[in-house]
């Protein structure tokens, strides 16, 4: 029988000199040097250098002559010292080298589209790349990127079981549920007209399991949504690590997920944790004082640029922009960037364009030049006094520029954390060796829709419990209700959500009816939640880390589809296998589908 390979190409060494190996893997390189013709023979662990010399085996050499690259070739030969001269320090395999003695071609290949190095491969075209996607996972920094995802599962699934979790698979075929995202929905063939979802999450599973008794539960669960992609969502699918447990309150949850998120930073990456408290443990920042201070309810600390709200200070002065918003119940904040007096009017008009994108009407600002001097179109109105006050309360210097924001509430927070952010990138402000996490914590639980006009809706997870129980539900305006729900930032993304849920009928009933839904409506989506409910639900709450974005923060990618073997690409197609496709009208016929002309 054939011996594919003795050694991996990329663990020999002087250790194995003068040893007879059989190695198997793909031409990286081919070099023909004065008669002698080497080739680097790749494989995941690494590329080994192999010489033909017609002296030593003609046949082999002959057969080296025609290898061209991305050929899969198997070689016999024996370990040598490469001259002292020669000795490449950059391969792990550096100091030694093989000399064939046999050949064999195992595959042949075409001409690749692209070069399958780190270097020339990222430079490719993603189109290109994602439809040749199994060239490009040859490429070190892909497998690297597979490997240490494999390392932070392993790492996950030890981390809860020696807590006492235990790893629940969770249905794929599901029911449609409101969580926040369009369903993929399938239909049944044996029940025509009714259809199945792709969970957005396993959200009502755990909690059922939760009261089904398994206190502690998780899952590296897929989890399936419709929306669409951007550099930190991949289209349709992603990974959680889904945690529930039962009798437990929010600082129980953290505690046992801050450690977890300390090891997954130390051993995954080779960033420093910052903006901690003073006892190591992360920041918590309420939902709207993280909107105020940072304009985002996922900030990125690992800069300061603090936003402030100055509608006091401003309320009553000469110009109507500022005056007139405040008094209509809106509110002025003032974002100063030190060093930012530096930006070219083009720069200040592109900022002005982000925060219009986010609803701002426009962007005002002041300049502070050299000597407390200001520049600006709206100093004239504010006056010399209130411009110095202004400047005073932000803390600003010569060398700085003050933008403001003049609206709603929430679109003046939206639009300056936008400009915030920005201006970071611009000043190089983004330290990518530090890992800035912090806890978002007193979301409200409900906000007015997005998509119907005036409709009050849940503005986070819907099973999550108010934190005034019915009390608050039956009494309080519900755009002042806060809710156990909290979210996990890191360097500006959000990378968890998670909450303490609502295990009551009669509060569920409630909640759902401030957003529009009927208790029979309730019945007909949440039937099974509901009915377990009934039965003896013990206070229970957990979250979800997305592992695919935390990977992608850590390690510095610059889009999540590279933290997927096989990724859709912007539009949500693969490419590669030429999804999604047609089907067969007998298909769609056997599961009473029609198609519809859009």
């Amino acid at each position: 029988m054939q011996q594919y390979r003795t050694h991996t190409c990329g663990v020999l060494s002087k250790k194995e000199e003068n040893q007879e190996v059989i190695l198997s893997g793909w031409v990286n390189s081919r070099r023909d040097h004065g008669g002698l013709i080497f080739i680097d023979l790749r494989d995941r662990y690494g590329i080994t250098q192999i010489t033909f010399d017609p002296e030593v085996s003609k046949s082999a050499w002959e057969t080296a002559d025609k290898i061209r690259t991305e050929y899969v070739i198997r070689i016999t030969g024996t370990v040598i010292s490469r001259p002292n001269g020669m000795i490449n320090s950059k391969l792990g395999t550096g100091e030694i080298e093989v000399e064939a003695d046999e050949i064999e071609v195992l595959s042949e290949s075409e001409t690749p589209p692209f070069e399958i190095n780190d270097e020339k491969g990222q430079e490719a075209n993603e189109l290109i790349r994602l439809e040749y996607r199994f060239l490009d996972l040859r490429r070190k920094k892909m497998q690297e990127m597979l490997k240490i995802k494999d390392q932070l599962f392993q790492h996950v699934r030890n981390y809860f079981q020696t807590r006492d979790f235990i790893e629940v698979q969770t249905p794929i075929l599901a029911n449609s549920s409101p969580e926040g995202a369009r369903d993929f929905l399938i239909p049944s063939r044996i029940h025509p007209g009714k259809f199945y979802a792709l969970p957005q999450a396993p959200q009502q599973f755990k909690q059922l399991l939760m009261v089904g008794g398994l206190d502690k539960y998780f899952q590296i669960a897929p989890c399936f949504r419709d929306e669409d992609p951007r550099m930190d969502r991949a289209y349709g699918e992603f990974y959680q690590i889904d945690m529930e447990m039962s009798f437990v309150e929010q600082d129980d949850i953290f505690e046992i997920m801050e450690p977890l998120f300390v090891e997954i930073t130390e051993k995954f990456s080779k960033k420093k944790i910052v903006a901690l408290n003073e006892d190591k443990s992360f920041q918590r920042i309420p939902w709207r004082e993280a909107l105020e201070r940072y304009g985002s309810d996922k900030p990125d600390l690992r800069f300061d640029l603090e936003i402030k709200p100055i509608s006091d200070l401003i309320k009553g002065c000469g110009f109507s922009v500022f005056s007139d918003t405040v008094e209509k119940g809106g509110a002025v904040h003032a974002l100063k960037i030190d060093g930012g007096a530096k930006f070219s009017r083009k720069e200040i008009d592109e900022l002005t364009e982000i925060a219009k994108e986010k609803g701002a009407k426009g962007l005002a600002y002041i300049i502070v030049k050299e000597g407390g001097e200001f520049q600006s179109p709206i100093v004239k109105f504010l006056g010399d006094d209130l411009t110095k006050e202004i400047a005073s309360e932000v803390e600003a210097v010569s060398g700085d520029i003050i933008f403001f924001g003049a609206d709603k509430w929430k679109t003046v927070c939206s639009a300056l954390g936008s400009v915030r952010n920005e201006c970071a990138t611009r000043l190089g402000l983004k330290d990518n060796s530090k890992a800035a996490w912090c806890w978002i914590v007193d979301f409200p639980m409900f906000a007015y829709s997005e998509i119907e006009e005036g409709r009050i809706d849940f503005e986070h997870n819907p099973f999550s419990m108010p934190r005034g129980g019915i009390e608050e539900l039956e009494s309080k305006d519900p755009l002042e209700i806060i809710n156990n729900q909290f979210d996990i930032s890191l360097n500006g993304f959000e990378c968890l959500s998670g909450g303490i849920r609502n295990h009551k009928p009669k509060i569920m009933y409630k909640a759902f009816e401030i957003a529009g839904y009927t208790k029979e409506e309730v019945d007909a989506k949440f039937g099974g939640m509901i009915k377990a409910l009934k039965f003896g639900a013990p206070p229970h709450g957990g979250c979800a880390p997305g592992v695919d974005r935390i990977l992608m923060t850590l390690c510095d990618y610059d889009s999540i589809r590279d933290i997927y073997a096989f990724p859709k690409d912007g539009k949500g197609r693969d490419l590669m296998m030429d999804s999604p496709s047609a089907v067969r009208k007998e298909q769609l016929d056997e599961l009473g589908v029609k198609l519809k002309k859009i």
